[in-house]
Parts: C-alpha cells; sequence; structure tokens
C-alpha cells in the first residue's frame, strides 16, 4: 500500500486517493495528489476584494461600505484610503491595516483595491 502524505490543514495521516484529488478522511480536506505542502499554502492564502482582484501585502486599498468599529464610537467612512496593507490570511479578518482612527483587521470583502 503506498503512503500517502498528511493533510496539510489538520496534519493527520488518515488521507485516501480520489481520482486527481487526495481526500482527509477526519477533516474532509481535498488537495491536489501533485501539490505539495508549501504550494497547497499558498493557494489558500489567496485574499480577494470585493470586485474579485487579488490583494497582496504593500496593496493600497478603498472601504466601499461604512464599517462600525465593535466596542466603540468609531465608524470608518466608505471611500477612505488605506495605504500599505498586509495580508495576515487567519481566520474572517484577513487584511491588517492601520488607518488615522487605529490599527485594524478587516474583512477583504468590504475592501476594492485603489
Amino acid at each position: 500500500m503506498p503512503a500517502f502524505p498528511p493533510c496539510p490543514q489538520c496534519a493527520r495521516d488518515n488521507t485516501y486517493p480520489d481520482g486527481e484529488l487526495l481526500v482527509c478522511a477526519d477533516c474532509g480536506h481535498e488537495w491536489p495528489a501533485g501539490a505539495t505542502a508549501e504550494e497547497h499554502e499558498d493557494s489558500e492564502r489567496r485574499v480577494v476584494d470585493a470586485n474579485g482582484n487579488v490583494l497582496l501585502s504593500g496593496d493600497a486599498v478603498v472601504l466601499i461600505k461604512d464599517l462600525k468599529v465593535k466596542g466603540s464610537s468609531t465608524t470608518l467612512k466608505v471611500g477612505t484610503r488605506i495605504k500599505n496593507i498586509r495580508i495576515v490570511g487567519s481566520g474572517d479578518h484577513e487584511v491588517d491595516c492601520r488607518t488615522d482612527a487605529g490599527n485594524f483587521m478587516l474583512k477583504a470583502c468590504f475592501l476594492r483595491k485603489a
């Protein structure tokens, strides 16, 4: 029986082939059989804005919606330009940025590339 690589998401060894893909029986994650863990990790970190453009660290973006800051009376206004973003790719909030109102973690769906 050939040995298959562990799952890149949960790191368990309970994987099996399914056509062109490898599948983890524990978490249900699927990935291409020929892809290495580094290639798969890079493809997972792809962050797109509201228009479908790929965002990269260092890009400038514009808010497309007023965003109320939780636990504060601050509101980030639509049209606010944010320079030099950083892609973190962890959880729901993929973009780390700094504005005049402070440092924030934002969802990419509320941003468009400037």
